[in-house]
């Protein structure tokens, strides 16, 4: 089968995305998309794969986003970036409501973060820190670790801890619990250690679906949320956020809203060709090159290496 498409990412994290608004395949199918043009190991890779959808009478479009091992999200906010520059595009506006899986999300062009860098608004919650809605099924206590947690879903679960300085190994192992679907959380949960720098927030994230990324931008709607409910930032104020990825400016309000502004970066348009039962790769012709875009996003992230360079 023939797609189309288009290679972004959002602060680092990077997809495949797909208009499939006039496309009818089911979910299996859609997963297989998934795992074959996200396999790392392929010539496209990514963290998932990313869809364009119809909307409905309250939204002007919809996205879908499917992890790299076929499993769907719930809400990717980094991916939401790039559906959104693709639905402006396609309908000709430049703000939306648009509709994810089990929630809504106000999305917006902003004022570039940096010079050729296309730059889009979200907004969404209120996000919920019930521990039923982010799936736990009993106290954050039973983590097979020491450390205190905020449990945030935005919808998709995420648990949040502030650390003096990440230790990726302890993250991994603490991740790989939360992926292995145990009785304490059986949907599995993102999980992110933070560190405050300054003013600013340097997220590192395990991602359900995916593992140890370089971005993850519900993780870092979550942990701008989780610093301001634990009073390491203030309510209603911007925050710089940062990843290995690059960053993103956020803003948590007291009704549980987070804003999250960061860039929509086009990579290459390409078409593939798929033999969905295999999950086979059988050709790959890239189209159109958007070399000033990845230029305008390494020349921001190169100014941007540290907090204390943005300064």
């Amino acid at each position: 089968m023939r797609f189309a498409f288009t290679k972004c990412h959002g602060s680092g994290n990077d997809f495949p995305l797909i208009d499939a608004r006039a496309l009818a395949l089911g979910d299996a199918d859609w997963a297989r998309v998934a795992r074959t043009l996200a396999d790392r190991s392929g010539p496209v890779g990514g963290d998932g794969l990313l869809l364009l959808v119809a909307g409905d009478a309250d939204h002007a479009f919809g996205m879908r986003m499917f992890n790299s091992d076929g499993s769907e999200a719930e809400t990717c906010l980094n991916g939401l970036r790039c559906v959104a520059r693709a639905g402006f595009e396609a309908l000709g506006v430049d703000a939306a409501q648009v509709k994810l899986k089990t929630s809504s999300a106000a999305v917006a062009r902003e004022a570039e973060l940096a010079p050729g860098v296309v730059t889009i608004r979200t907004t969404v919650g209120p996000a919920s820190t019930d521990l039923a809605d982010v799936g736990l099924k009993g106290p954050l206590s039973e983590l097979p670790s020491g450390r205190a947690f905020t449990a945030v879903a935005m919808p998709n679960p995420h648990l949040v801890t502030f650390v003096d300085a990440v230790d990726e190994a302890e993250l991994v192992t603490l991740g790989e619990y939360c992926e292995s679907a145990p009785p304490l959380i059986p949907g599995r949960a993102n999980v992110s250690f933070v560190e405050r720098r300054g003013p600013d927030l340097f997220v590192r994230t395990f991602e359900r679906g995916v593992g140890l990324t370089d971005s993850c931008g519900s993780a870092m709607a979550a942990s701008v949320l989780a610093a301001a409910l634990t009073e390491r930032v203030a309510m209603d104020r911007d925050v710089r956020v940062f990843n290995k990825g690059g960053l993103v400016r956020g803003r948590a309000g007291a009704d549980r809203v987070v804003t999250i502004s960061g860039n929509a970066t086009f990579l290459y348009d390409a078409t593939v060709d798929l033999d969905l039962a295999d999950e086979r790769i059988d050709a790959l012709e890239i189209t159109a090159r958007r070399d000033d875009e990845a230029t305008a996003w390494d020349a921001a992230v190169a100014t941007l290496a540290t907090p204390e360079a943005a300064d």
